[in-house]
């Protein structure tokens, strides 16, 4: 048989001893006053451990009423921790549902913000902006003035057209003159000179 160790004399001893309000020794003394209740030699000694015995067992059902009542009262104390502990996990479970709950509405928050800026720039860059009707107006009154601005250049082209036409029959009919007149200088100057030959010699 090995050696029996200092943890197990402890538990044993707890074992016995109950709660440690001294059972084992109640027992002990219980187990020697039986012992010298049947080994008393006369009336007057055997009633005396007789009376120790009911003495020790009356201490002894003390001690085990005194242990049952504590033993009810941590079985009532862990059911209380047990109901404790599950309202605590229902708290952490709820609480954590509603930080997911407030984060869903945060980021619900920021889309909506974020929207409502986007919405805020939109407007003003509209409010710069006329109106579909205004608008029309305008590109109304462009279109007719892009039409009229298109018949003054085609009556300017025409214009252009009609004097680049004149100016090449000028330069035409300055060229015939200056060729004319250079045709009567020419023949002013033959007219001007001396008798040719023939003439002198139909003199002689």
């Amino acid at each position: 048989m090995g050696a029996v160790t200092d943890d197990e004399v402890i538990r044993k001893r707890l074992l016995i001893d109950g709660d440690g309000a001294g059972d084992d020794r109640r027992i002990n003394l219980l187990v020697k006053s039986f012992i010298k209740w049947c080994n008393s030699g006369s009336q007057e000694e055997g009633y005396t451990q007789y009376q120790r015995m009911l003495s020790t067992l009356s201490q002894c059902e003390f001690s085990m009423g005194k242990t049952l009542l504590v033993y009810d009262m941590n079985l009532r104390e862990m059911e209380n921790y047990e109901k404790i502990y599950k309202d605590i996990e229902n708290s952490i479970a709820a609480a954590h549902e509603k930080i997911a709950e407030c984060k869903k509405q945060i980021l619900q928050a920021k889309r909506i913000r974020k929207n409502r800026q986007e919405y805020d720039a939109l407007a003003k860059v509209i409010q710069h902006h006329p109106d579909r009707h205004e608008t029309l107006k305008q590109l109304e009154a462009l279109g007719k003035e892009l039409q009229h601005l298109s018949h003054i250049k085609e009556n300017v082209e025409d214009k252009l057209e009609l004097r680049r036409k004149q100016f090449h029959v000028l330069l035409s009919t300055i060229h015939e003159l200056q060729q004319t007149l250079e045709n009567d200088e020419k023949l002013s100057e033959s007219e001007e000179s001396p008798d040719n030959p023939m003439e002198t010699e139909d003199k002689q």
